[in-house]
């Protein structure tokens, strides 16, 4: 695996680390769990059901844009645009353990 996508994943353990220490807030896990769902789907829809930890780590270099995008059209709590990026990170993160060549 090469350094930057080892880098990458990195990111997203930390994200989803970050994220899970948020949801345990009762006021904003409905709506971070919320915009994870989003944020998964559109992934889901982007990638499919067989990809690599590089192809997903491909995806992520646009995630800031299309993530955006989905969290955006669902009509999204109020200051959610602050945790995008939490979130792209946990879905990732979650994402990424269906890679076909994922290891802990």
């Amino acid at each position: 695996m090469s350094a930057v996508v080892d880098q990458t994943r990195r990111e997203w353990e930390d994200g989803y680390r970050r994220f899970e220490a948020e949801i345990r807030d009762a006021g904003r896990a409905e709506s971070l769990l919320a915009e994870l769902e989003l944020v998964s789907a559109e992934l889901r829809r982007r990638i499919g059901q067989h990809f690599t930890i590089a192809e997903l780590a491909r995806v992520y270099e646009d995630a800031d844009r299309w993530g955006r995008d989905a969290v955006s059209r669902a009509d999204p709590a109020p200051g959610w645009p602050r945790r995008l990026a939490l979130v792209e990170d946990a879905a990732f993160h979650l994402y990424s353990r269906g890679a076909v060549d994922y290891a802990p």
